[in-house]
């Protein structure tokens, strides 16, 4: 999808930018990956004997892939509601970055906070990705009404998937939903490998992948965690470096 010039009179109004940002997610591969792997997790939750209305708010609420299978395996094994909370939030934390990431891309100095609550809970993977790539062609007076289209957009095919999942779960196999779930991290590679185009960007992916591999060696728990943060400080300070050359 083709979005129209900055200057555009079709820019004009939040709703309008709202409508482009909902029509932005037919424009991504990523909403059929979110579909697919919303699928899986309505039928993970229909496995695991929680209702319907449970699974559609655990999409509403939680909005995180991994976190909501943290939240139905835990709380499905017979884990406390504390002990489900602490794993989810863990996994959330993740996202902080991406929160941080994105803010800056649609602030603007009338910008007040309560505009952002929404923002800040749609931010997942996914619309942090599309962000980088939509954003720089939306007015900046535009972008949160924009984002909020986005995100609507989004979820709502999480809602209708996770609905679609959990009703068809009795005809689903293991190893489709496994394979569904896996496509979610493969999708978002390739994505951030494409809108990758500073080195410092480059850089991050290269190492992380390379060093993800030792990092698993460890048996701490925290891989990822591990060898994202040590690839990106050595890309930032790569990045500090050339600026300063």
């Amino acid at each position: 999808m083709t979005l129209p010039p900055l200057d555009s009179q079709q820019w004009n109004g939040a709703i309008r930018a709202f409508g482009w940002g909902l029509r932005a997610t037919s424009a991504t591969i990523l909403s059929m990956v979110l579909f697919v792997t919303f699928i899986g997790i309505g039928a993970l939750a229909h496995d695991t004997h929680f209702s319907m209305l449970w699974a559609i708010l655990s999409t509403v609420l939680v909005w995180a892939g991994p976190a909501q299978i943290i939240l139905v395996t835990t709380l499905g094994s017979g884990q406390t509601i504390v002990q489900s909370a602490i794993a989810v939030t863990m996994s959330a934390i993740r996202l902080f970055p991406m929160v941080v990431a994105v803010m800056p891309l649609l602030r603007t100095p009338a910008t007040k906070r309560r505009q952002l609550v929404l923002v800040a809970h749609f931010t997942a993977v996914t619309l942090w990705v599309e962000c980088y790539r939509f954003l720089p062609h939306v007015p900046r007076e535009r972008r949160i009404a924009f984002v909020h289209g986005l995100g609507t957009g989004l979820i709502t095919i999480g809602l209708v998937a996770t609905i679609i999942g959990y009703l068809l779960a009795a005809n689903l196999s293991q190893t489709f939903g496994a394979a569904v779930l896996l496509l979610t991290p493969l999708a978002f590679l390739f994505s951030t490998a494409r809108n990758s185009r500073e080195l410092a960007d480059v850089l991050a992916l290269a190492l992380g992948l390379v060093f993800y591999p030792v990092a698993a060696l460890l048996n701490s728990g925290v891989d990822i965690l591990v060898s994202g943060v040590a690839a990106g400080t050595i890309a930032f300070g790569v990045h500090k470096w050339r600026q300063r050359t």
